[in-house]
């Protein structure tokens, strides 16, 4: 039997009808504190925070007839109790001084005790222990767990949206975020205005790269949603500015990471053995008659004739006496040169100057 209710113990045990506690137990010591990084120590919150949850433990008291000031004291140092706790000081009571305090209801060392006093002696006890599903919430919203499941998923939807068709990058995309989503919703971080910021994001950001031309205020507000949908997902009621923007701050890690590896993937994707499967690299060139131009417009390849027209760059040229739509291969040629064609792309017939013309012409 644990004998220590100190933090978020000490608020349940205050929730409960009854508080029973054995011999060199103690119970308080219950203020906010935010953890730093590895192996440095807690750094205090704000006091909107201590107020909060002041609050919680003082209505929490109130609502079992303990004394509520018993339960402030535990939270904020600031409370002073006289002959009890000193200003600048947090309350922590030994178990002589919570029964004395009257904020322990009795004494006892095992769980036969408990259930002695409770008139329950020889009741069935059951022991509750996390269950496959509480263990995989808690895994999925692990910081490390969300942050990957964040940058997997806008990674998959990148890709998709970059490669045609539906595959596997968008499904792997889709299974991510669900599970980013399905974790913090179960733990009630989550809710329907966070996917609906979410999803409001990417159909803004769909409409951007599909519908209006280059990049503007829909691309902007949709990227403005997306991170505000999986950032509110990271926090609760409560929650300190430093939290808040450290929240931020792994949203916005997730989504960096997440371009970084697309623009790697799909620049270095072809140059895999895997990648190349994925890729047809064979040619289609027009002279194997891989082409969409007519018969009558791939016979002119080759041959010589006059522009009829200025060519800026497109322009008629007459060609073995017929007059035949034409475009330059960018230069300006002026009416009444001789033209060769060099390629026909479709139905473009490109020319540019004869080259042996022009020569005599310059000396």
């Amino acid at each position: 039997m644990n004998k220590r209710a100190i933090s978020a113990g000490a608020l349940i045990s205050l929730a409960a009808e009854k508080i029973a506690m054995g011999d060199g137990g103690t119970i308080g010591a219950a203020t906010p504190v935010m953890a730093g990084q590895p192996g440095s120590s807690p750094q205090p919150v704000e006091e909107k925070t201590v107020s909060y949850v002041r609050k919680e433990f003082r209505a929490t008291a109130e609502s079992r007839k303990r004394p509520p000031l018993l339960a402030e004291a535990m939270v904020d140092a600031d409370v002073e109790i006289r002959g009890v706790i000193e200003k600048g000081k947090l309350l922590t009571l030994t178990t002589e001084e919570a029964l004395k305090l009257k904020l322990a209801d009795f004494r006892a060392d095992s769980i036969d005790e408990v259930l002695k006093y409770l008139g329950l002696s020889g009741a069935e006890v059951r022991r509750a222990s996390p269950n496959w599903a509480e263990t995989l919430v808690r895994f999925l919203t692990h910081p490390v767990v969300s942050s990957l499941l964040m940058t997997v998923g806008i990674l998959g939807i990148i890709i998709e949206i970059r490669t045609p068709g539906f595959g596997v990058p968008g499904l792997v995309g889709i299974t991510s975020l669900g599970l980013f989503f399905w974790g913090h919703w179960l733990v009630q971080l989550a809710g329907w205005e966070e996917l609906l910021l979410v999803g409001t994001g990417l159909v803004l950001l769909a409409v951007e790269l599909f519908v209006i031309p280059g990049f503007g205020i829909t691309g902007a507000l949709g990227i403005v949603a997306v991170l505000a949908g999986l950032s509110l997902s990271l926090f609760g009621a409560g929650a300190s500015w430093e939290f808040i923007l450290r929240a931020v701050g792994r949203v916005v890690f997730s989504v960096l990471a997440a371009l970084v590896a697309s623009l790697a993937m799909l620049r270095f994707l072809p140059r895999l053995p895997f990648g190349r499967r994925l890729i047809l690299e064979s040619g289609l060139p027009a002279g194997e008659g891989y082409a969409s131009a007519s018969e009558r417009d791939r016979s002119w390849l080759g041959k010589m004739g006059i522009t009829a027209s200025p060519l800026r760059p497109a322009g008629i040229a007459e060609i073995e006496g017929e007059r035949v739509d034409v475009v330059s291969e960018g230069e300006f040629i002026e009416s009444g040169a001789e033209i060769v064609v060099t390629r026909v792309d479709g139905n473009r017939i490109v020319v540019r100057r004869h080259r042996a013309i022009a020569e005599r012409s310059e000396r």
